[in-house]
């Protein structure tokens, strides 16, 4: 391979994060399974991560790909689907 084409796939070395950094996470939950148990926690008190965000849908079903996709363009972390 040509010096050219290594250097256009070399792989970066990952960049360490900051001290106190936590990832962004957006929650797409089910209204009828999941987001009850988020419900739940809330009202038991119970703490989650503030850098956590819950998004109710009618059902998982309904979730679109370009809503994930979209949100990693808009700067989110991770995503986490539940049902």
């Amino acid at each position: 391979m040509s010096q050219a084409v290594q250097e256009a796939i070399a792989v970066e070395a990952p960049r360490p994060y900051p001290e106190n950094w936590e990832p962004l996470i957006l929650a797409f939950a089910c209204h009828y399974c999941a987001f009850g148990a988020a419900d739940l926690a809330g009202v038991m008190r119970l703490s989650y991560s503030p850098n956590v965000s819950v998004i109710r849908l009618p059902c998982t079903g309904k979730l679109d790909h370009s809503f994930v996709l979209r949100a990693f363009e808009r700067g989110v972390d991770g995503v986490f689907v539940a049902g």
